[in-house]
C-alpha cells in the first residue's frame, strides 16, 4: 500500500511537472479564434521546451516537421492574426514572429529562408526591467509581401534561469496571403541557425545589472 501510494504520489508531481510549461495553440485570424490547433501544427512534446541550437525542432516544434493534420487559413496582407497559448506565459524573455514562404504550407518542413516580422523585448524604467508576459500575441502580416502560403512562427525565449540552457517555445502556423504586394523582404535566416550561442540576449543575466537587451536574431524585415 505504502508503495502504491508513493508510486501515485511520482504520478501526480510529474504530471504536475509536465503541465508547468505553456504552449500555444490557437491561432485568431479575420477575427475568428480557431480550435485547438486548427491552422496551428500540433507538437509532440506537450508543452516542454526546445533547448538545442542546432536542432530542426526550433523550426515549428517538436513533431510539427509538417501539416499533415492541420488545415491552413487565409488572411489578407496587413491583417492582425494572434497565437494564444493555454495558460499565460511566465518565464521572463522576448517574443519573436517569423515567417517563411513556402510552395505549399501542409507539407513545408521550415528548411527554407525565414525573416523576422515582430519582436517584443522588455522596457526597462526606474531600474526594472518589465516583459510582456501575456497568454496571447498579436502580429501583423506584412502588407508588401507577395500572395501564397507561408508559415507563420511565434517564438517565446525563457531566459529565467541564468547559466542554464535558455528555452524556446514555438508554434508553427499555416497561412495562405491573400492580396499583398511582391517584395521579398530580408533580411533572411535558416532555422535552426537564426540564434546563436554568442548572441548577448540569448546568455543575458536578466537578474544582475540588466538595464539594456538585445533580441537574439536577424533585424526586424520591413516594407
Amino acid at each position: 500500500m505504502k508503495i502504491f501510494a508513493a508510486s501515485s504520489l511520482l504520478f501526480v508531481t510529474l504530471a504536475q511537472v509536465a503541465q508547468g510549461h505553456y504552449i500555444f495553440q490557437y491561432l485568431t485570424a479575420n477575427n475568428q479564434k480557431g480550435a485547438q490547433y486548427q491552422n496551428v501544427r500540433r507538437n509532440t512534446n506537450y508543452n516542454s521546451p526546445v533547448t538545442a541550437l542546432a536542432s530542426p525542432d526550433l523550426r515549428c516544434n517538436v513533431g510539427g516537421s509538417t501539416g499533415g493534420n492541420t488545415t491552413t487559413v487565409a488572411v489578407a496582407a496587413g491583417s492582425s492574426v494572434t497565437f494564444t497559448a493555454d495558460t499565460a506565459v511566465y518565464h521572463q524573455g522576448p517574443v519573436t514572429f517569423y515567417m517563411s514562404k513556402v510552395a505549399d504550407a501542409v507539407s513545408a518542413d521550415g528548411s527554407t529562408d525565414w525573416f523576422k516580422v515582430k519582436e517584443i523585448g522588455p522596457t526597462f524604467s526606474g531600474g526594472q526591467a518589465k516583459w510582456d508576459m501575456s497568454i496571447s500575441y498579436s502580429v501583423t502580416i506584412p502588407s508588401c509581401i507577395a500572395a501564397g502560403d507561408y508559415l507563420l512562427r511565434i517564438e517565446q525565449l525563457g531566459i529565467h534561469n541564468p547559466g542554464s540552457t535558455p528555452q524556446f517555445y514555438v508554434a508553427c502556423a499555416q497561412v495562405k496571403v491573400t492580396g499583398g504586394g511582391s517584395k521579398a523582404l530580408s533580411p533572411t535566416v535558416k532555422i535552426p541557425g537564426h540564434v546563436k550561442a554568442t548572441d548577448p540576449g540569448y546568455t543575458a543575466n536578466i537578474y544582475n545589472n540588466f538595464n539594456s537587451y538585445t533580441i537574439p536574431g536577424p533585424k526586424v524585415a520591413t516594407c
